[in-house]
């Protein structure tokens, strides 16, 4: 089976939908994904996610189901009274403390307790699990068991803050390296896919990560949402 998750277009959070060139990338990512034999297609509730799907499924004369846990990811948390995302921390409040790399400490540190995290990880994981089980795919431990083997593929519109938390628990590991050292821009689209190397024992493994080639094809440079300066003196978002 392929997963394939996709990103929103370039956002206007103003109004939880899409910029201009949020439109364009949709387009561009449209002429893509009708390309591919979807078995189904699923979204985010939140508009800019809908709006990015909207291209395809109208060109496919399709509709997605939308899934609430797989809005951008809700965990907060207090930093100095402050409540603040859970996803979105400057490397001096965690690289130095080794639990953050692990799959069970990292959400057990003060920082992640002082808030919903918790709660809100295990709410996107109990999605993920049930969506995959309904595509013949039971998660087992760190493997799934496989009830029905497959070659389709699905499609997930939603977030780069939801995506990396379904990407560490399908592989075990802490969404913080997720969330600060990889980066999935506008319209990128990541697939994993099945393999079963011993009968009835599947992991998902990434062909893909933050792809963006639909882009490049089309002549749009890529939008910077999501990422930071890359230098500290730029003038750029910190």
């Amino acid at each position: 089976m392929r997963f394939v998750i996709v990103r929103h277009g370039d956002p206007d959070y103003s109004v939880d939908s899409l910029t201009p060139k949020g439109w364009r990338e949709a387009e561009l990512l449209s002429e893509r994904l009708t390309k591919l034999d979807v078995k189904a297609f699923y979204c985010s509730p939140l508009g800019r996610a809908k709006d990015t799907a909207s291209k395809t499924l109208e060109k496919l004369n399709r509709s997605a189901e939308t899934l609430k846990w797989a809005r951008e990811f809700e965990g907060k948390v207090k930093i100095n009274g402050e409540t603040k995302s859970a996803w979105d921390r400057l490397p001096a409040e965690w690289t130095d403390n080794p639990d953050f790399y692990t799959p069970q400490g990292w959400i057990k540190t003060p920082i992640m307790q002082s808030g919903n995290v918790e709660k809100k990880y295990n709410k996107v994981c109990k999605g993920v699990d049930e969506l995959l089980a309904k595509h013949g795919y039971v998660h087992k431990g760190n493997v799934f068991e496989v009830k029905k083997p497959n070659h389709d593929t699905i499609v997930l519109f939603c977030h780069f803050g939801v995506e990396c938390v379904i990407l560490s628990h399908i592989f075990g590991c802490s969404p913080m390296v997720l969330w600060h050292n990889f980066v999935a821009l506008p319209t990128s689209v990541t697939t994993l896919i099945t393999e079963e190397r011993e009968e009835g024992i599947a992991v998902f493994r990434t062909q893909q990560f933050g792809d963006i080639s639909h882009l490049y094809a089309g002549g749009e440079e890529p939008a910077f949402a999501a990422r930071f300066c890359e230098c500290f003196t730029d003038d750029t978002r910190h």
